[in-house]
């Protein structure tokens, strides 16, 4: 399983990769992996200012459905218009090409991960 060391982590298994005030995220490879084969991803909160741990989508598998949380506060700015087409991507290339959304941040940061503390939560 791949951690980036340059990325953030939260407990519901999302990544946060910060760009100056904007942060880009998605759903870590081990979550990918769990989820199974990715078949769909809704998220309708483009433009919307949403608070930390707020769903801000669903992902689609074949053996489930989950929600997607925010893992900081701020604003849903843009939603990777890739996915609607692709949502494989995110099994093939979670930390790149699988981003979900791209937020401006607006809440504390202290609650997220680096990788080696997200690789002791999921035993990996």
């Amino acid at each position: 399983m791949n951690f980036p060391a340059e990325l953030k982590y939260t407990k519901d298994h999302e990544w946060v990769r910060f760009e100056g005030d904007f942060a880009y995220v998605g759903v870590t490879d081990f979550a990918q992996k769990e989820l199974g084969d990715i078949v769909f991803i809704e998220i309708e909160t483009l433009g919307q200012s949403l608070n930390n741990e707020d769903v801000f989508g669903t992902v689609e598998a074949v053996k489930t459905v989950s929600d997607l949380f925010m893992p900081l506060a701020g604003e849903v700015v843009e939603v990777n218009p890739e996915l609607e087409s692709n949502p494989q991507f995110v099994n093939e290339d979670a930390y790149g090409k699988g981003w979900m959304i791209k937020i401006k941040t607006s809440g504390g940061l202290d609650h997220l991960m680096t990788a080696d503390a997200y690789k002791e939560l999921v035993g990996a």
